[in-house]
C-alpha cells in the first residue's frame, strides 16, 4: 500500500478520494463550498474553544481532528512515525499566523479555493493565481539558498503533542456537545447561526478526516508542493492529485446540484478581486516558506513533525487574531484592518525569505 500510495495512480486516487468526500460533506452539511477547508476549520476551532468570539464561526471540527489521527495512525502502520522538531519553531509560529491571516483575507485555504471554483466561484480564480504567486515567490527564495534548518530527532512524546491535542479536542466534544440552541456548552463554543452551525454529522465528518490523514499522510499530498515542483523541477506528481481533486469535485458538485457559476453571490466569499489575490498571495507565500499547506502540516504533526505542530497552533492563534482585530474578511468584502495585516504579513515574509539562509 505505501507502494501504491507513493505511485502517480496512488496520489490521483487520493486526489479523486478527496475530491468526492468534500463536496458530500456540504451535502451533508457542511457550509456552501467548504465541505473540507484546513483554515476555516481552524478557525471555527479556534472560537470553539474561545480564543475568539465571532458568533458565527465557532465549531470544534471533527475533519481537523481526524486529518491528524488518521495520519497518526497510518504512520504507525507504517512505522513511519518519526518525532523531530527544532527548525526555527518561532518564525513557522509566525509563518502559520500570517498564513491564517492571509487566508480569511481570501476566505479559504488552497483545497478550499479549489473546491469554490469547482462549485462555481469565479473569484477563487484570483484567489488561485494568489497562491501561485505567492509559492512562485517563495521558490525564489529557495533558489538563494532559504532554509529554516534541519530539523533533529527527538522523543516520542513531543512527536505525539499535536495528536494528544486533538484526542483532548474529541473528548470535549463528547464532554460538551452541542445543545439545541445554545452558544455555549460547558467550555465549547457553538454558533447558532452563519459558517460555523452548518456541520455534518459529528461521526461522518469524524470518519472523513480520519479517512483522508490516513491516505493524505501516505501520499504525502500537498497542494503548495504540487505548485512548488512543478515551479522548481517541473515535476507534475502532485499536480496530478491536485487536478484529480478538482475533476472530481466538479463531477460531484454537477451531480448534487451543487454548482453555481459567477462571482456574485458565492456562499463566504466576497468579490474584491485584489485582496482575493493579495490575501492568498501571502497565504502562499506562507505555506512554501514553511514547506506545506495547511493540510500537509495537519498530516505532518500527526507523523510525529513537532516543527509543522507549532506552524498549525500559528494558523490557530492568527484565527483569534484575525477575528479579534478586524483582520478577517466576510461575504461583504474584507475587514477594516484586513489590508493593513496582508501589507505587515508580507513584510514578514519578505524578511525571512531574505535573511534565513542554510549554513554552509
Amino acid at each position: 500500500m505505501k507502494n501504491f500510495f507513493s505511485s502517480t495512480y496512488g496520489i490521483i486516487a487520493v486526489g479523486l478520494a478527496i475530491g468526492v468526500l468534500a463536496p458530500l460533506l456540504q451535502f451533508w452539511g457542511n457550509p456552501g463550498n467548504m465541505g473540507i477547508c484546513v483554515a476555516c476549520f481552524e478557525r471555527d476551532i479556534a472560537g470553539a474553544v474561545g480564543l475568539h468570539r465571532a458568533g458565527v464561526v465557532q465549531y470544534l471540527r471533527p475533519e481537523i481532528i481526524g486529518f491528524v489521527l488518521g495520519s497518526l495512525l497510518a504512520a504507525l502502520f507504517a512505522k513511519d512515525f518519526r518525532p523531530r522538531a527544532g527548525s526555527a519553531p518561532a518564525v513557522r509560529f509566525i509563518l502559520g499566523a500570517f498564513a491564517m491571516i492571509g487566508a480569511l483575507v481570501f476566505l479559504g485555504c488552497p483545497w478550499r479555493a479549489i473546491l469554490r471554483l469547482a462549485g462555481g466561484d469565479l473569484n477563487a480564480v484570483v484567489g488561485i493565481l494568489g497562491l501561485v504567486s505567492g509559492i512562485g515567490i517563495g521558490t525564489i527564495f529557495f533558489r538563494k539558498g532559504y532554509s529554516l534548518g534541519r530539523s533533529h530527532k527527538t522523543g516520542a512524546p513531543a512527536g505525539l503533542v499535536m495528536p494528544l491535542v486533538m484526542l483532548g479536542f474529541l473528548a470535549l466534544l463528547f464532554l460538551y456537545p452541542q445543545i439545541s440552541g445554545e452558544a455555549q456548552s460547558g467550555v465549547l463554543f457553538y454558533s447558532v447561526k452563519g459558517p460555523g452551525s452548518m456541520h455534518a454529522p459529528l461521526a461522518v465528518s469524524l470518519a472523513a478526516g480520519l479517512f483522508v490523514g490516513m491516505v493524505a499522510q501516505r501520499s504525502r499530498f500537498c497542494t503548495m508542493g504540487a505548485f512548488r515542483d512543478l515551479i522548481l523541477f517541473r515535476q507534475t506528481h502532485l499536480l496530478l492529485g491536485v487536478i484529480a481533486l478538482f475533476v472530481a469535485a466538479v463531477t460531484v458538485n454537477a451531480m448534487l446540484g451543487q454548482v453555481k457559476i459567477g462571482f456574485e453571490g458565492q456562499p463566504v466569499a466576497h468579490v474584491q478581486h485584489l485582496w482575493n489575490f493579495m490575501g492568498m498571495l501571502l497565504a502562499g507565500l506562507c505555506f512554501a516558506l514553511a514547506g506545506g499547506c495547511p493540510g500537509r502540516q495537519l498530516f505532518l504533526a500527526g507523523e510525529g513533525d513537532g516543527d509543522a505542530a507549532v506552524f498549525v497552533f500559528g494558523m490557530i492563534t492568527g484565527a483569534a487574531f484575525a477575528h479579534n482585530f478586524g483582520l478577517a474578511s466576510s461575504p461583504d468584502g474584507v475587514g477594516p484592518h484586513g489590508i493593513a495585516a496582508v501589507v505587515v504579513g508580507l513584510a514578514v515574509c519578505l524578511y525571512f525569505g531574505l535573511t534565513m539562509r542554510a549554513k554552509a
